[in-house]
């Protein structure tokens, strides 16, 4: 029995009216997700994923939904609007997406990314950023980011690159001992087939983002999203010129980072730092 199509929610946001009027448009055109994938030449799981707001309209598909469907200038207009929505689940579409990519980029400015973090070094971070959660409450937040880890063990790993800034290495978080492990976990790293980790030297000075970390995801069907966090929060971004510009900001990063051979060096020389 085929499975049900998934419930919409119109009065969510500008992307979910996209996606609900475009089912509603092709329902009443009579017109399957295989016939309007053939016509709008993008995949059925695609045009899917845009009728349940999980991915952004690629910015070419508005104009030939509405040639489709003699709608005028109908979803050219909503995805204006659409287009520099944030994600209203962020957080959770984040994490979606990141255990689907087949290639993630990450930018580290000030602490090792979640995905490469030791048991001892994640500990520290929570303990100190809420500094009154019980045992129990710090033992939960752990096993949540260690848990996401797995995708970097699964059958068929995603491609993961790592551009560290230099303080990243430096700063003694959870002590000597904890960041000798985690060290030494980046170093294992550094150049394998799956993983590269960089280190961007003090000594290159300002760059694009130095305000902040930034992770890059290319998942199975070419889509780009990029994500950014601030002190206190984070932002899910789809529309393809700004993750675009974000990418060229960190393809810079990489020609001025330190081949890998270099970075497994700066690194060992840390590890001797805090001994």
């Amino acid at each position: 029995m085929a499975r049900p199509p998934r419930k919409l929610t119109p009065d969510r946001s500008a992307r979910h009216l996209f996606g609900a009027d475009l089912r509603h448009r092709r329902e009443a055109a009579g017109m399957t997700l295989e016939k309007l994938a053939e016509v709008v030449c993008y995949s059925r799981s695609h045009l899917a994923r845009i009728e349940t707001a999980e991915h952004v309209p690629p910015p070419d598909l508005p104009g030939r939904l509405d040639e489709v469907f003699g709608t005028g200038e109908h979803f050219v207009r909503l995805y204006a609007i659409a287009r520099h929505e944030v994600h209203p689940d962020k957080y959770r579409r984040f994490m979606e997406l990141q255990a689907q990519a087949r290639v993630i980029n990450e930018f580290a400015g000030h602490l090792v990314p979640g995905l490469v973090q030791t048991e001892g070094y994640a500990r520290a971070l929570f303990r100190v950023g809420n500094p009154k959660a019980s045992p129990d409450e710090i033992d939960e937040k752990v096993s949540a980011r260690l848990s996401r880890q797995g995708l970097l063990k699964a059958e068929a790993p995603p491609d993961l690159f790592v551009i560290l800034d230099e303080a990243v290495i430096r700063r003694p978080v959870g002590g000597p001992a904890v960041m000798r492990d985690q060290l030494a976990v980046l170093v294992e790293l550094v150049d394998t087939a799956t993983t590269t980790v960089q280190v961007l030297p003090f000594e290159h000075g300002e760059h694009p983002l130095i305000d902040g970390p930034l992770t890059l995801m290319t998942l199975d069907d070419d889509t780009n999203v990029a994500y950014v966090e601030s002190t206190a929060t984070g932002f899910l971004i789809e529309d393809p010129e700004t993750v675009r510009a974000r990418r060229r900001s960190y393809d810079l990063l990489r020609a001025y980072a330190l081949s890998p051979s270099k970075t497994a060096a700066v690194i060992r020389a840390a590890m001797e730092a805090f001994s």
